[in-house]
């Protein structure tokens, strides 16, 4: 078994090694040894495939890992979570909303917020609501 046979084998284990695990890192190892395998078989001496190496793998880092990042994750970034995921959201108004007073409240989720009227009018108890806003810990609703 030849010298380049051995890096090819490499470059598999790094690829399959990646498949269990994400960040795409450890294909850019399977880059280099890719790398080293068509040095090798260029008959390179080993310092010039260990240069073929660091070189593919750190084109791989710079280069391919980036653009892999934003093809496999751009889609990652449009869930929305935490109080984010509850804009658009109907609830229900547990304490009456009187923007003047700044008193009012709604329940959620078995939770209950401070809130305050899209259009400062006064929405009474009971009275289901959507929410449109969220600022810190205070939702801003709209009756329905």
């Amino acid at each position: 078994m030849e010298l380049w046979h051995i890096y090819i084998i490499i470059a598999l284990i790094f690829i399959i090694i990646e498949i269990f695990t994400s960040g795409f890192a450890v294909i850019c190892f399977a880059f280099g040894a890719m790398g080293s395998a068509i040095a090798s078989a260029c008959d390179a001496n080993v310092k010039m495939q260990l240069l073929w190496f660091s070189i593919c793998t750190l084109v791989a880092f710079v280069a391919i890992r980036p653009l892999l990042l934003k093809f496999f994750y751009h889609r990652s970034t449009a869930v929305k979570t935490n109080a984010e995921a509850l804009i658009g959201r109907h609830a229900i108004v547990s304490e009456t909303i009187d923007s003047r007073s700044g008193t009012g409240r709604v329940a959620i989720d078995g939770d209950d917020w401070k809130a305050t009227a899209e259009d400062n009018t006064t929405i009474v108890k009971g009275s289901r609501v959507t929410i449109t806003k969220i600022d810190s810990i205070i939702l801003t609703v709209k009756q329905i």
